[in-house]
C-alpha cells in the first residue's frame, strides 16, 4: 500500500480591506506600496479576498444630520436617519468583514489627508465599532491586523513632527485594532527612491516572518 503524503497546510482565505488615501493615482508611493503588499500576500495566502476603498473618489463628511441619526437609538431611527447612516453602515461592514486592513496614506502637512479622517469619522460608531463601559471605551474590532503604509516628503515618521502615525495607531487601538505595523517611505524629498525601496524591503521582511510563502511552509 502506497504511503499517504500529507497535503501541505495552506493559509486559509484572508479577507483584506485596502484603503487608499492619496489624492494622487499616478506616481503615488503609498499606492505602489499597497500594490506590493497585496501582491506579496497573494503569494502567501490561498484564497485572498480583497475589498478596495479608494478615498480619492471622495467621501462625505459627518454633518449635523449624521450626528443626530447616530445618537438616536437604532430602534427609534426614522427613514431619513437610516438613509443618513447608510453609507457609514456599509463602511463599517467592510471593516467588520476584514481580517487585515491595509491603510496606504501620505502625510499632508504633518497629518493624515482629510479623506482618511473622514473615513475614520464614518466608521467610529458607538455600539458598532466601540462601546462605552463603566471602565471606559472598549473597541469592538479586535482580532484584526492593520498595515499602515506611509509616505512623506520631509517628515521623519516617528519623529517629533509626525502627528499622523501616532494618531492612526491610537484611533485604530480605540476601535480594538492593536496589532498595527507601520511601514514608512519617509523623507522622500531628500532620500529619493531609497525611501520607497527601504519600505518595500521592510514590507517583505515583515511578511516573511508573519506569512511565510506556501512553498516555504511546506
Amino acid at each position: 500500500m502506497q504511503a499517504h503524503t500529507p497535503t501541505p497546510a495552506k493559509t486559509p482565505t484572508l479577507n483584506v480591506l485596502r484603503i487608499d488615501a492619496s489624492a494622487r493615482r499616478d506616481g503615488s508611493v503609498t499606492r505602489r506600496l499597497a500594490d506590493g503588499l497585496v501582491h506579496e500576500l497573494g503569494r502567501r495566502v490561498d484564497g485572498l479576498s480583497i475589498v478596495h476603498r479608494d478615498l480619492a473618489q471622495g467621501l462625505p463628511f459627518v454633518d449635523a444630520g449624521w450626528v443626530a441619526a447616530n445618537l438616536t437609538d437604532p430602534a427609534q431611527r426614522h427613514d431619513e436617519q437610516r438613509r443618513a447612516l447608510a453609507f457609514s453602515d456599509a463602511l463599517v461592514e467592510e471593516v467588520r468583514a476584514a481580517d487585515v486592513l491595509v491603510i496606504a496614506t501620505p502625510v499632508y502637512n504633518f497629518g493624515v489627508p482629510a479623506a482618511l479622517k473622514a473615513w475614520i469619522d464614518q466608521i467610529a460608531r458607538a455600539r458598532l465599532t466601540f462601546r462605552y463601559t463603566e471602565h471606559g471605551p472598549e473597541g469592538l474590532l479586535t482580532g484584526r491586523k492593520a498595515y499602515v503604509l506611509v509616505a512623506t516628503g520631509g517628515t521623519a515618521v516617528g519623529g517629533g513632527m509626525d502627528f499622523a502615525t501616532p494618531w492612526l495607531r491610537f484611533v485604530l487601538g480605540f476601535l480594538g485594532i492593536t496589532d498595527v505595523e507601520v511601514i514608512a517611505a519617509d523623507r522622500g524629498m531628500t532620500r529619493g527612491e531609497d525611501a520607497r525601496l527601504a519600505a518595500e524591503e521592510q514590507l517583505v521582511r515583515l511578511l516573511d516572518r508573519q506569512w511565510p510563502t506556501m512553498a516555504e511552509a511546506a
